[in-house]
């Protein structure tokens, strides 16, 4: 017999699904056309005390597809340079590869059915995941095509900020706009934000996680 009471605490919380936090930086908006540069994915964990926590962070630096769109706005945004020789940039495919393979395997071990992409504003980071995929004939994406987990949205219902940088220090967590708009940094950041926020659920709700 299954169900919730058979389920890890992991996979009861988020009906099966286990969030993952990515962040990508890119080439411009348009995930069609405009380079995936950049993509970090942090894997979360659930301590023993039921507390939320950040625990892997899985990252690449990845070549411009072929033809793609590099915007100087945006370059000049994120502060990359794509052709730098130390950034040890790989193709999209084997970066889709570096992410997906330790979430698949976070998936199977929570006993979770599938990855849910968290993100601040995830829309546009799925965005560029699935075109990437789609770019690349990649079959095992471990994330769901269309449903996220928005940190805006919950930044702004949790502590009244919606910009990741003024959530993160309304919640307490430590922000320097230095290392801001790197994918791990990014990431990593949104990742201990989800946390405080599910955290701080759990307490308000009396403990009740399922």
């Amino acid at each position: 017999m299954t169900g919730a009471s058979t389920q890890s605490p992991m996979a009861a919380r988020f009906r099966g699904f286990l969030p993952v936090v990515v962040d990508v930086e890119t080439g411009g908006f348009n995930p069609q056309t405009d380079a995936l540069l950049e993509i970090a994915a942090v894997l979360l964990e659930l301590g023993a005390d039921g507390v939320w926590q950040r625990a892997e962070t899985h990252a690449c630096h990845v070549q411009p597809f072929p033809g793609a769109n590099l915007e100087p706005s945006a370059l000049e945004f994120t502060g990359i340079d794509p052709g730098h020789p130390l950034r040890f940039a790989v193709p999209e495919r084997e970066a889709l590869k570096s992410i997906f393979d330790p979430v698949r395997k976070a998936v199977k071990a929570s006993g979770c059915n599938r990855a849910v992409l968290v993100g601040h504003n995830p829309s546009f980071d799925l965005a560029f995941v699935n075109a990437a995929v789609e770019r690349t004939s990649f079959k095992r994406n471990p994330f769901h095509p269309f449903s996220t987990f928005d940190t805006a949205t919950l930044g702004g219902l949790a502590y009244g900020q919606t910009v990741l940088s003024r959530a993160v220090e309304a919640a307490g967590i430590e922000w320097d706009g230095r290392d801001a708009h790197s994918a791990i940094y990014d990431a990593e950041k949104t990742a201990d934000l989800f946390c405080s926020i599910v955290n701080r659920w759990t307490v308000l709700s009396g403990g009740n996680r399922a």
